[in-house]
């Protein structure tokens, strides 16, 4: 898989944060893990210099680099970053490098900047390009909680994505009860789906309420036979007792109704669940209402242990989020 197509650990929606940097003079520093895709504003100034929607150092007059250290929203497997430059032309910098930390609690900003930190090397110094998408593949399978990004020598990056694969503490969760085994902080991801044009498959396991109808999952208008799908995989596999189904914020654009199906099949390939994987019927089709919370319990068939999850919604339409409550599976 790609390593775009997996979740971004460090993003400020699932509770990443900047938290210290050696300088931001133009540009804050809380603008690098920004959800939202970077603008430029013609003729936008502030009293600093040139508003822009990224992080931004002053022009450095002394050798050296700059740096801010991040703690992910998610800690996680890293599979890759992409330095975002957008409209940063004159004034990007020649070079990043990445480092890594693991901490088992929330550590001060004097203990993160202490030479005490063991910072591991996941990617060395490495040139960038200005106004670009610059991807960098990343081979290190720990766990990771905090970053070290590092620009050489100064400049302005519009976003740093961090992506890779949700590691929870599972014995944590293991005395929590029913836990949401799909949920993108539990370590679920949606794998694959028929249709996303105007809103995101990974946005049925985000966090909290959707804001509005673009924080979504929504597939297009379809004109011929058939529906709309997306196969999830389960943070860990799991009993399902309870689902949610919420079409908040879809009031035209709803679907007229949804199925779920699940297989435990743990190693089995995203091609390989679309096209051959047997599934079993966990809510056989059900009627759906428009900008409403679904709960369902009684009408769910057991199925024993899944790892998968195909959700259906039929024949197209939207929905905000899609919650799984269940217990782990030894």
């Amino acid at each position: 898989m790609d390593f775009t197509e997996l979740i971004d650990l460090a993003s400020e929606r699932v509770g990443g944060a900047v938290l210290v940097a050696n300088d931001d003079f133009f540009a804050p520093k809380e603008n690098l893990l920004k959800a939202t895709t970077p603008v430029f504003i013609e003729g936008k100034y502030t009293d600093r210099g040139k508003w822009m929607d990224g992080w931004e150092s002053r022009r450095r007059r002394t050798p050296g680099f700059d740096w801010c250290i991040i703690r992910l929203g998610l800690p996680g497997i890293l599979r890759g970053v992409v330095v975002d430059t957008s409209f940063f032309r004159g004034n990007y910098p020649e070079h990043c490098s990445l480092d890594g930390a693991t901490f088992s609690n929330l550590p001060t900003e004097q203990e993160l900047t202490s030479d005490a930190v063991n910072w591991v090397p996941l990617l060395p110094q490495l040139p960038l390009s200005g106004d670009s998408q610059n991807p960098f593949p990343i081979q290190y399978d720990e766990r990771v909680t905090h970053l070290r990004f590092k620009i050489f020598p100064d400049g302005g990056v519009a976003r740093l994505r961090v992506f890779g694969e949700v590691v929870p503490d599972w014995d944590v969760l293991k005395r929590a009860g029913y836990v949401d085994l799909a949920a993108v902080e539990n370590g679920g991801l949606v794998l694959s789906c028929s249709d996303m044009f105007f809103g995101h498959r990974h946005n049925l396991i985000m966090p909290g309420r959707a804001a509005n109808m673009s924080d979504g999952w929504e597939t297009k208008r379809r004109r011929g036979p058939g529906h709309d799908w997306a196969i999830i995989k389960l943070g860990h596999p799991g009993q399902i007792h309870r689902i949610e189904v919420d079409t908040s914020h879809f009031k035209g654009n709803f679907p007229e109704s949804c199925s779920l199906e699940a297989c435990n099949a743990p190693n089995a390939t995203s091609d390989e669940l679309t096209n051959f994987s047997p599934w079993s019927t966990v809510l056989a089709r059900t009627k759906l209402q428009a900008h409403t919370r679904h709960y369902f319990d009684q009408e769910l068939q057991d199925t024993g242990v899944a790892s998968h999850l195909r959700f259906s919604i039929f024949p197209d339409g939207g929905v905000s989020r899609l919650r799984v409550y269940g217990t782990l599976a030894d």
